[in-house]
């Protein structure tokens, strides 16, 4: 039972790094989303991380796919989320290195 707890808490914790990256990705791009664990976890039904990107544009950010296209945005929230990731687990990074982007951006613009 141990075992199940720390394998969880591992997934749940490589999840965490995954999400921080896209944030990161978002706030690098100069787009003012933020994928909270809520988000994230409704997400994780896709198969891979390009359909989840497009799940997200289509869901919540349909008004971009007017003018832009959708292999175009997925593909520059992907490599900006692996330059990001990348970055995070160099140095070990875990999901306590955690960086509230939205707190950033709300800054960022004085909300």
């Amino acid at each position: 039972m141990a075992d199940s707890k720390l394998s969880s808490d591992a997934a749940a914790a490589a999840a965490d790094i995954h999400r921080n990256a896209f944030n990161a990705a978002f706030y690098e791009l100069g787009l003012r989303w933020h994928w909270d664990g809520d988000i994230y976890q409704t997400l994780l039904c896709e198969a891979d991380e390009r359909a989840r990107i497009r799940r997200y544009l289509e869901k919540h950010q349909s008004h971009l796919l007017k003018a832009y296209d959708a292999e175009f945005l997925t593909d520059a929230i992907q490599s900006a989320k692996a330059r990001c990731y990348n970055t995070m687990t160099a140095d070990g990074g875990r999901a306590g290195s955690y960086t509230n982007w939205a707190e950033i951006q709300k800054l960022e613009v004085g909300a």
